[in-house]
């Protein structure tokens, strides 16, 4: 007798880490995300800035937030 499992029917949990590396792994990599763009957004030009309908007072708040800030 054969048994066919359907990829739906398999828990696709098995492989994720989970508890506190796992928690903390993800917010690193939230923090390292919103460094990366709030770096990135202050290198816009003006005119990358206006062409979005932003000025850079507009933006500045944002690039002043600390990494570990939403």
């Amino acid at each position: 007798m054969s048994t066919c499992v359907s990829s739906s029917m398999t828990n696709h949990h098995e492989n994720k880490p989970h508890g506190l590396w796992s928690e903390a792994a993800d917010m690193l990599a939230a923090w390292r995300f919103r460094y990366r763009t709030r770096h990135e957004l202050s290198l816009w030009s003006e005119r990358d800035l206006h062409d979005l309908g932003l000025s850079r007072s507009d933006i500045a708040a944002e690039i002043d937030k600390p990494f570990w800030r939403a």
